[in-house]
């Protein structure tokens, strides 16, 4: 007799409940809801600070919702009251980016709204553990659960969101193990989480650095020079949609810079022969900067060296000091608030803002003599290496959660408890 059950999802062990939502839901009327229609909330019900609302963005994180919110009064929230969450809760988006899932932390705010765009859902903690779900959303087998309800006609969206999240099924191994399963995932997220913040904490020192060493004590006898004469830049070619291929050298675009990084597994390809013979001049290096220059002017990432191969592609521009060491000070003046406003003066453009090297070639930068330089980058070079080592490590770690989560969804990999 097999020790192993087959689902719609795929294979889960035997001694493992096949459970559907409605059936681990809270008791409560509201644990499963969905965000306000969208008059209920409008731009002017927003406050400096209150009841945060969870949006799309806020579910672009590891886990725990996160990011910039915006807020309710608490009043307002209470007249949202069907679509309040709290710690715990589970947090779905029914239209637009279909399959984001978010688990509200503890200890941050008492609750949260949804937006129009999302769905919540409360656990029965005596059937499911919370964080065993999400991570079970978060697989391959739970983004075919919520997937397979998505309507193919017009926006994305899920059909009959509530109705649909009420049937999708879900392992129910036992709580023990649920929670065990949950732990050793939790605990790689943890690691991950710890060392985004470190990294923000190393940024705000360099950034404070470069504000006081260019911007608050810059001197007046500083040459004012090109930004030539200092950064190394480069536009890509512009690759059409015929040229690309299914396997190759990946190409960067601006969908792929988010959050300061570049998300190469939504890459797109040419072919080797290209990217090596007529594009060979347009290959990326470990320690590239590159910029966004059109849409959101200035998004922008340092390229590491798990990103290569790589190669620039239009509407992003890459940067690098034309001395071959100062690294660190390309990476301040593009993060800076000087350049950014040099970009919006500079920017052109009918439908949207862009800028390209024809602009750069005008603006101009208040040159630091060389022995200000470095003595800046004798402090800063530090922070960036041990930013560089911890995004390696993230790396690693994001890697390894990814090849652990499928099978300890599956139970290919089964926790002691």
């Amino acid at each position: 007799m097999s020790d192993w059950q087959e689902t719609d999802f795929g294979r889960i062990p035997k001694d493992w409940d096949l459970k559907k939502v409605a059936d681990i839901k809270g008791a409560d009327k509201r644990a499963i809801a969905m965000g306000p229609f969208g008059s209920n909330i409008k731009a002017e019900n927003f406050v400096e600070y209150g009841v945060p609302v969870i949006r799309g963005t806020n579910l672009n994180y590891a886990k725990y919702v996160g990011g910039d919110f915006v807020y309710l009064t608490e009043e307002k929230a209470d007249d949202l009251l069907g679509s309040n969450c709290k710690a715990g809760d589970l947090v779905f988006t029914h239209r637009g980016t279909i399959g984001q899932v978010g688990l509200i932390p503890s200890g941050k705010f008492p609750r949260y709204v949804i937006s129009q765009s999302g769905m919540k859902l409360t656990v029965n903690p005596k059937l499911m553990d919370s964080d065993f779900l999400f991570y079970f959303f978060k697989s391959e087998f739970g983004q075919h659960q919520i997937l397979k309800y998505e309507s193919q006609v017009g926006v994305p969206s899920i059909s009959n969101p509530l109705t649909s999240l009420k049937e999708i099924e879900v392992p129910a191994p036992r709580p023990a193990e649920q929670k065990a399963i949950a732990a050793v995932l939790s605990s790689l997220d943890d690691k991950i989480d710890l060392l985004h913040r470190q990294n923000k904490t190393l940024e705000a020192m360099a950034e404070t650095l470069f504000r006081q060493w260019f911007v608050e004590e810059a001197g007046e006898d500083w040459a004012e020079v090109p930004l030539e004469e200092f950064f190394d830049f480069m536009e890509g070619p512009g690759i059409r949609n015929w040229q690309y291929t299914e396997v190759g050298t990946p190409f960067i675009n601006i969908r792929l810079i988010s959050n300061g990084d570049i998300d190469i597994s939504k890459a797109s390809f040419v072919s080797d022969e290209e990217a090596n013979g007529k594009y060979s001049h347009f290959h990326l290096r470990e320690g590239d900067m590159i910029v966004s220059t059109s849409g959101t002017l200035g998004k922008n990432a340092i390229v590491r060296s798990y990103h290569l191969p790589l190669i620039l592609n239009t509407s992003v521009i890459r940067f690098r000091p034309r001395d071959g060491r100062s690294y660190s000070f390309v990476y301040q003046y593009l993060n800076s608030r000087l350049f950014q406003e040099h970009l919006e003066s500079a920017a052109s453009g009918s439908v949207q803002a862009n800028f390209g090297p024809t602009h750069l070639k005008q603006m101009t930068l208040s040159k630091p003599p060389r022995h200000v330089l470095d003595r800046y980058l004798q402090q800063v070079d530090g922070l960036y290496e041990k930013i560089r080592l911890n995004q390696a490590q993230i790396k690693s770690l994001e890697s390894l959660r990814d090849t652990l989560l499928p099978k300890l969804m599956s139970g290919e990999v089964r926790v002691r408890t």
